[in-house]
């Protein structure tokens, strides 16, 4: 088992060395949180030898874990600090949800599919995962009885960004979220609040499931 665990710990290295730094991801706590988390626990059984390539891949309901680079990336500009209040609009896997937590005060994160949300739930409360609230409901509408935050992280597309979800920012929030219809090339977009005045910058061309409408926003904190 000792071995075993040596292993995985070399395989998130690699990872980190030869997928996530040469892209540019450089911010010392986003690297060491993703060194931490066990990836392959958030993935099927026989994807498990895949948990550390470059790629995403499937965990059902039509719903991806992204890949590793690109969960840095969108991690990375978020510009995270301790006392961070963040939410991630797309539980999925719960991964990314993992890595905010690692460094953030808290995270609060919806998901609209119920058996990934208690799937998630599950594994991050058997690692030990004390610092995150879940609600299953429309990412759309985000949390607004916990706005508003320092960041928001939206791991699923939509077309154009939600006004509720920008209202739910702080001012000098950040959200992280890629935009652009389903099934075409999307571009991921910084968008900050400052002043009231909201900017927004194109980072880079990516591909995410879009974001899928709810039924209401059913409070399952915990």
């Amino acid at each position: 088992m000792r071995h075993r665990m040596d292993d995985l710990a070399l395989q998130r290295q690699a990872m980190i060395d030869e997928q996530i730094k040469p892209r540019g991801v450089s911010d010392h706590r986003v690297l060491d949180a993703v060194a931490k988390v066990p990836r392959h626990l958030f993935v099927s059984e026989e994807d498990r030898a895949q948990a550390y390539a470059d790629r995403p891949l499937s965990i059902g309901y039509g719903q991806t874990i992204s890949q590793p680079y690109m969960v840095a990336a969108m991690t990375e500009l978020l510009e995270t600090r301790p006392e961070s209040r963040v939410l991630e609009i797309g539980t999925g896997s719960g991964y990314q949800t993992a890595v905010l937590a690692e460094l953030c005060r808290h995270v609060y994160t919806v998901e609209v599919v119920p058996a990934l949300l208690e799937r998630a739930r599950t594994l991050l409360q058997e690692l030990g995962y004390a610092n995150i609230a879940f609600r299953q409901g429309d990412g759309r509408l985000g949390w607004t009885q916990e706005a508003p935050f320092d960041g928001i992280l939206v791991t699923c597309a939509p077309e154009e960004a939600p006004e509720e979800l920008v209202s739910q920012l702080k001012d000098g929030g950040r959200m992280v979220v890629p935009l652009g219809p389903p099934g075409d090339v999307q571009t991921l977009y910084l968008i900050k609040v400052q002043g009231g005045r909201v900017t927004r910058r194109a980072v880079m061309g990516v591909r995410f499931v879009p974001l899928m409408p709810g039924q209401g926003t059913g409070d399952s904190a915990d």
